[in-house]
């Protein structure tokens, strides 16, 4: 069994973390403002946590769209949760444009040939700030 990604590194670029999770900032070149909100604990599904767990990633998977959709202006926000490849609960947070290469067909579908759509300086410093004043208590990534 291959060791899991998720809890041998961040998986991205943090953005806000608590004793729980973390969200971070994806480095994807097709698609800038792909976060992913991670269980800090290996599990597997959402049955996996007690309800107050539940309710409290759900929180942080919709304070993540909300702040991505002030800082961002997407056309649409994708929520998925698959863990397919990578069983460790995590929730995929993916802005989504009208020009980006996969739009409007799923991010893993065939692209397009559009090039990637450039987001403005200080996206991730512009998303961390708002998740600390969605979500007080946490801490906020370097």
């Amino acid at each position: 069994m291959r060791a899991c990604e998720l809890c041998a590194g961040d998986g991205g670029e943090p953005l806000h973390a608590d004793a729980t999770l973390r969200v971070v900032a994806v480095d994807d070149a097709l698609h800038p403002g792909f976060c992913r909100v991670i269980w800090q604990q290996h599990v597997r599904e959402m049955t996996d946590l007690d309800p107050s767990a539940r309710a409290h990633l759900m929180q942080v998977v919709f304070a993540t769209e909300q702040a991505m959709r002030e800082v961002l202006a997407p056309a649409k926000i994708n929520l998925a949760s698959l863990g397919n490849l990578t069983p460790h609960l995590h929730w995929h947070v993916i802005a989504r444009f009208r020009d980006d290469p996969h739009f409007p067909a799923p991010v893993w579908a065939a692209p397009s040939g559009r090039a990637a759509v450039a987001l403005p300086a200080g996206w991730r410093a512009a998303l961390r700030q708002r998740l600390a004043e969605l979500l007080p208590g946490g801490a906020a990534g370097p």
